[in-house]
């Protein structure tokens, strides 16, 4: 059984459709399931930052360049997991 289902469909989403879920960043391996906690809260644009950070990409320093990706992994965010806020347990991604 899957951990969290709306987690898969945005993870789903974001990583196979959009390509957003890490890279090889420093000549290491970088996945955003590694930058979420394991409790408290978590907004979509925290998650969209660390998107970014998985994937060796500063935001800020070209912001135009990037506002529309942002933008649209928020909406997906908010879209799958029901709210601009969640609890970082429910950010459980079922890889099996």
């Amino acid at each position: 059984m899957s951990e969290n289902p709306a987690y898969n469909a945005l993870m789903h989403e974001v990583c196979v459709g959009f390509g957003w879920c890490g890279a090889i960043v420093n000549g290491e391996p970088s996945h955003v399931d590694e930058l979420i906690p394991a409790i408290g809260p978590v907004s979509a644009e925290q998650f969209v930052d660390w998107l970014f950070q998985a994937e060796g990409i500063d935001s800020q320093s070209e912001p135009a360049k990037w506002q529309k990706h942002q933008a649209t992994l928020h909406e997906a965010f908010v879209r799958h997991m029901g709210a601009d806020v969640v609890d970082a347990s429910s950010l459980k991604w079922d890889v099996g």
